[in-house]
C-alpha cells in the first residue's frame, strides 16, 4: 500500500513557494519589459493611416473563416470561428492582397451582439512587412 503526504506538507509547500516568489519579485532586477518615460522630453512617434478591406468567407470551397464551435442554444451564443482572412486594397476579393487576419472570433453574449475577437494582422505588402498589428 501506498503512503500518502499529509496535507499539511502541500499547504507548506505552496505558502513557501507564495512567499519566495513574493520575495524575489520584490527584491529582484527592473523587468526590461517596462521602460520610464521622461515626461520632460516627450517622443515623437509615427503615425499612420491605411484602409484594408477585410473578406470573412465562410463558405465555398477555400473558407477562410470555420465555425469550430456550434452554439448549443439559438441566440448563437458561444459560437466560435477561427479565421486566416485576407487583407485587399479594395472591396472586391480580387483586388491586391496586402496581408491577412489571423485569428478567432466568438459570440459572447447571450442577451444582446456582444462580439469577441482577437486577431493578428500580418502585412505581406508595403512598408509595414514587418509590423504586426493586434487587436
Amino acid at each position: 500500500m501506498a503512503t500518502t503526504l499529509p496535507n499539511s506538507f502541500f499547504s507548506t509547500l505552496v505558502v513557501f513557494v507564495l512567499v519566495a516568489s513574493i520575495l524575489y519579485r520584490a527584491t529582484g532586477e527592473a523587468d526590461d519589459f517596462l521602460v520610464e518615460l521622461n515626461q520632460s522630453k516627450p517622443v515623437r512617434e509615427k503615425l499612420s493611416h491605411f484602409r484594408v478591406y477585410w473578406h470573412d468567407i465562410m463558405s465555398g470551397r477555400n473558407p477562410t473563416s470555420i465555425q469550430i464551435v456550434k452554439s448549443p442554444t439559438s441566440d448563437g451564443f458561444g459560437t466560435v470561428n477561427m479565421i486566416d482572412n485576407p487583407l485587399t486594397l479594395g472591396p472586391e476579393l480580387s483586388s491586391k492582397l496586402v496581408g491577412k487576419a489571423q485569428g478567432f472570433y466568438a459570440l459572447a453574449s447571450q442577451g444582446e451582439v456582444g462580439l469577441l475577437m482577437t486577431m493578428n494582422f500580418v502585412f505581406i505588402e508595403g512598408s509595414t512587412t514587418a509590423a504586426r498589428s493586434r487587436c
